[in-house]
């Protein structure tokens, strides 16, 4: 690994950083009960593994969203499609990003992979 890079799932980040101080209060504040907590972890996971698909697109294809298109075969995103995840917070809808070519194989939630 070199500098502050990191792979994760194959693909590479950069090392994580520290959270900032106030984050998780601010995320707490409405925290009365242990229930509260269940459904701020639902939505921190969708957000991640969105935020981490979007990522993987963007590798994929070598460009980010709304950058001008620099691969060789002109591949682009092309919409987003809806998948359930299942598991011990229950059911979580995300949006899998979906590339003209359909070739990309997300790593981090593989194709018809629901747990």
């Amino acid at each position: 690994m070199a500098g502050n890079s990191l792979y994760i799932f194959g693909v590479k980040t950069t090392t994580p950083k520290p959270l900032p101080t106030g984050l998780i209060d601010s995320l707490l504040t409405d925290y009365k009960k242990p229930e509260d907590l269940h459904g701020l972890l639902k939505q921190l996971t969708k957000a991640l593994v969105e935020c981490a698909l979007q990522a993987e697109m963007a590798e994929h294809l070598g460009h980010d969203k709304h950058e001008m298109v620099i691969n060789a075969t002109g591949n682009t995103r092309n919409g987003k499609s809806r998948k359930t995840l299942k598991g011990e917070f229950g059911e979580l809808p995300i949006e899998i990003p979906r590339d003209r070519e359909g070739s990309f194989e997300p790593l981090i939630i593989s194709k018809h992979q629901t747990r």
